[in-house]
């Protein structure tokens, strides 16, 4: 049994899924923080970026290039990609993912 995104993977429960392939999927947050938001994720489970090692440098790299698509796709220029580590930073679904957040002037530092 996995954590919420592998059931979304499974497709155990729905998502909008705006794009896949056999190495990633991205899908539209369901709390958006952003007119744009959609969280790009490796089908391989890792669970954040402190739980990387070098053998994910491929599935990573991918992951960023599908975030690069679906802005594009969405005609953003202009855009976030952001990846909680840890619970202190945020992250509440211990799956690696980035937020992939547009459509709004962004500030920084965020919240």
């Amino acid at each position: 049994m996995g954590n919420i995104f592998q059931k979304i993977i499974d497709r155990e429960i729905p998502a909008t899924i705006v794009y896949e392939d056999d190495q990633a999927l991205a899908f539209k947050d369901i709390n958006p923080g952003a007119p744009f938001h959609v969280l790009v994720i490796p089908k391989q489970a890792i669970a954040n970026v402190g739980a990387m090692t070098a053998a994910d440098e491929q599935i990573v790299g991918h992951c960023l290039l599908v975030c690069q698509k679906v802005a594009a796709e969405a005609g953003l220029t202009d855009y976030r990609v952001v990846s909680n580590n840890g619970e202190g930073a945020g992250q509440s679904v211990f799956h690696l993912h980035f937020h992939v957040l547009g459509g709004r002037p962004l500030k920084w530092p965020p919240g």
